[in-house]
């Protein structure tokens, strides 16, 4: 019997140290009675009142068969000599005791209970937290359990979760994917501050063009060598820019314009992405990316925009409101910005810190794309079925989200860069003053050089040579002795150079440079190399990997084809006696300085200042989706486009509604059919016209097929860059599945495609005559 007493003894001790650990363990200090409803810890300490409960009932049951047997005769037999009968007095007492500690210790687990089950009912647990929550069924949301299922095994895979409260148990889950993310409905016991009305929103502030650029320089910031050349740019071309902004303020006439809160992100100048461009600003390095992001940075600031720069994932997430983490979580507030510029780099770090938020505000985004990313790159079911992926392509935007340094493709909108402008003085001196033996070698880099001894025999034979090819201790042993080699010049020095001389030549790299554009309208003449085959990613390394199939023809495809002769002359440099007859001829001919209006300050306010005001990827359309069986009496409502007088295309029926918010105007839109060796952009190009791929929803009709007396023995809509489209040898048409996979860009000899063209304003060909 002492035996079993002390058995029950120690057992009682452990179990009130157990219970102390269970409550203490969250608070020092706290009663090991201390009554807490926190989830963690709650269960716990309830099982464990429980348990001792019932090992207390479990122990006063034994001593009651301890008392039955003591009070046995048989019990006392010829054990009294050994065993007298006080010496279980104590006993009795310790008994007593432990009756009352199990009836308290069962009243406080009674207690405990009614408490949580109150707490549950009412829905007023400590901060919201609890765990007897129990998975939602809503058809609403079919990806909840899902995520509760993801959420129970990775709910630590990133510090993120935890700063918003998510804690282990099902409730904080819950509350997470209602609350912060949008995958489970929202918990009915929970105080949400977004059931009350919302304040109403405050009012746009109009943007207003600014008449100094001093602010800023100061938001560019300091640090990097990149910086710097860009800042030192802008002050350069300061009072052109604010010329061409009080023009633009003349033109719009007090048009109301709201101000947008933007940020740019400038993701290659930092420190995660490498920043490789920063170390070889002053090595001779490329710098067409800061010259046009500089051009981005003083339009936007120019037209009255709020504008935030960041050239540092530190200030990204600072900007954004990322919360601390990986990067899995939503932002903690809603994006402050209306508008977003990047690159390609900083698109990525965009996504792997916003989390799902990045989905939700990819539709601001605008990325600064060198090269283009056609749509059938762009789609990522369709690049990888297809084998388009690339590293830099699949990101399912809206494909003119995409912003170009050239008008390569209308799939894309041109954002541009700016070269300076001449007044008459100016120019009349360069006229006066040109040496017209005197030729500058397009290429900083003495790799460009390497090969190219033959062409510069021929043209040392008529010009005197010059290069600003980069050096440190000793001259590039790739620059031939008779080539004047001024090293690297600054940007002014550079300038006075192309002033002076007659022809700037190219060798066939870098492609597509602002260069070319800047020796044109300082009265050069450009001479470049044709390439034949055109270059592309399917037979050139520098191609390969970005998200375009376009083929480059030349050097400089834009000075080829939109300014052409006499300025710009693309020959066979494998034709020796073509490259000779050519540099004789242009040391004939006069040229003025010549400088696309698009490529001027004004030109390229005029062009952001229509995109900001009218493209909107926030609100989309309805996507095109198959016909359903349709009954004899249900009718089509007639297509909006008519026969042309002449009977060669489509165009919009002047009786037919216009959306006044459509951009570009509707009644711009001509339909043609390609050739099936053409793209529509080429098809566009041959009637003095733009693809417009925002028109294709309007083309995307079977009825456009009989209008332009096109033979449908079968319809499809399947997914495919170049629907709709016709197989004419077969009589079958294709419809687009697909929006985002609408473009320009692409042939192929089976088909005749249906191409959306539009016209343009003179010197201006992102914009339609009605556009601004």
């Amino acid at each position: 019997r002492i035996f079993v007493l002390g058995i029950g003894f120690f057992t009682l001790c452990f179990l009130m140290t157990s219970l102390g650990g269970q409550f203490s363990a969250k608070r020092l200090g706290d009663s090991p009675f201390t009554i807490r409803t926190e989830v963690m810890g709650a269960l716990e300490s309830r099982g464990v009142l429980r348990r001792m409960s019932d090992m207390l009932e479990m122990l006063m049951k034994r001593m009651d068969i301890l008392a039955r047997l003591e009070n046995s005769t048989d019990f006392h037999k010829g054990d009294e000599a050994r065993f007298p009968l006080d010496r279980f007095q104590p006993a009795a007492g310790l008994m007593e005791r432990i009756q009352a500690i199990a009836q308290n210790v069962s009243d406080i687990a009674i207690k405990v209970d009614q408490i949580l089950r109150n707490s549950l009912l009412n829905g007023k647990v400590a901060e919201g937290r609890r765990d007897q929550c129990e998975v939602p069924r809503d058809p609403k949301y079919p990806d909840c359990a899902g995520k509760v299922e993801w959420m129970r095994a990775r709910w630590t895979s990133d510090p993120c979760y935890a700063f918003f409260g998510v804690d282990g148990t099902e409730c904080s889950f819950l509350i997470y994917l209602s609350e912060v993310e949008w995958f489970c409905p929202p918990l009915p016991w929970r105080n949400r501050t977004a059931a009350l009305p919302s304040p109403p929103p405050l009012p746009r502030v109009q943007a207003a063009f600014r008449n100094d650029l001093a602010h800023l320089l100061d938001l560019i910031g300091t640090g990097k060598e990149s910086l710097s050349f860009m800042k030192k740019r802008i002050r350069h071309l300061a009072q052109q820019w604010l010329r061409a902004a009080r023009r633009l303020k003349q033109k719009l006439k007090g048009r109301q314009r709201d101000q947008k809160h933007i940020l740019i992100h400038i993701g290659f100048l930092t420190e995660e992405s490498g920043d490789v461009f920063s170390p070889r600003v002053l090595k001779g390095g490329p710098l067409g990316e800061m010259v046009q992001w500089a051009d981005i940075l003083a339009a936007l600031f120019l037209l009255g925009h709020s504008l935030r720069v960041t050239v540092s994932l530190k200030d990204l997430q600072s900007h954004l409101g990322v919360p601390p983490g990986r990067g899995n979580c939503p932002l903690t507030n809603p994006l402050p910005f209306d508008l977003m510029y990047t690159d390609y780099h900083g698109l990525q770090q965009m996504k792997q810190h916003m989390g799902l938020s990045f989905k939700k505000y990819r539709c601001r985004v605008r990325v600064i794309d060198t090269f283009g990313t056609e749509p059938a790159y762009n789609h990522e079911e369709y690049a990888t079925l297809r084998g388009y992926r690339t590293n830099w392509g699949y990101w399912n935007l809206q494909p003119t989200q995409f912003m170009t340094m050239f008008p390569h493709t209308p799939d894309n909108s041109f954002m541009g860069f700016v070269s300076e402008e001449l007044n008459k003085t100016e120019r009349q001196f360069i006229k006066s003053n040109k040496v017209s033996s005197m030729a500058v070698v397009y290429g900083k880099e003495a790799s460009i050089w390497k090969g190219k001894e033959k062409f510069l025999a021929i043209l040392n034979k008529y010009m005197e040579i010059h290069g600003t090819v980069y050096y440190e201790t000793q001259r590039p042993p790739e620059v031939p002795a008779f080539v004047k080699n001024h090293g690297l010049l600054p940007q002014h020095e550079f300038q006075q150079l192309l002033r002076k001389a007659k022809l700037f030549i190219g060798f066939g790299f870098p492609y597509e440079g602002p260069a070319p554009l800047e020796a044109i309208a300082n009265g050069c003449v450009f001479l470049q190399a044709r390439f034949n085959p055109p270059h592309s990613s399917l037979n050139h390394e520098f191609f390969r990997g970005k998200p375009t199939s376009r083929e480059v023809s030349s050097q400089h495809p834009y000075a080829e084809d939109f300014i052409g002769k006499p300025h710009v002359w693309t020959v066979d440099y494998n034709n020796s006696e073509e490259f000779e007859a050519a540099i004789k001829t242009i040391m004939r001919t006069q040229v003025d300085p010549y400088l696309p209006y698009e490529y001027t300050c004004e030109g390229m306010l005029e062009r952001i200042h229509a995109y900001i005001q009218h493209q909107d990827f926030c609100t989309t359309l309805s996507p095109p989706l198959p016909p359903k069986a349709k009954s004899p009496a249900m009718q089509s409502p007639p297509s909006p486009l008519a026969l042309s007088p002449n009977a060669t295309h489509l165009v919009w029926s002047p009786s037919a509604s216009r959306d006044p918010h459509a951009w570009p105007p509707v009644d711009s839109l001509q339909v043609w059919v390609s050739e099936t060796r053409h793209a529509c952009t080429e098809t566009c190009r041959r009637h003095g016209l733009v693809c417009e791929p925002t028109f294709f929803r309007f083309l995307n009709k079977k009825e456009v097929f009989l209008q332009l007396s096109i033979t449908c023995d079968s319809t499809e809509y399947e997914m495919n860059h170049l629907y709709p489209a016709v197989a004419e040898n077969v009589h079958e048409c294709y419809l687009q599945k697909e929006p985002l996979l609408f473009s320009c860009a692409g042939y192929n000899t089976k088909y005749r495609r249906l191409c959306p063209c539009r016209d343009y304003r003179k010197g201006q060909v992102a914009l339609c005559r009605d556009c601004l």
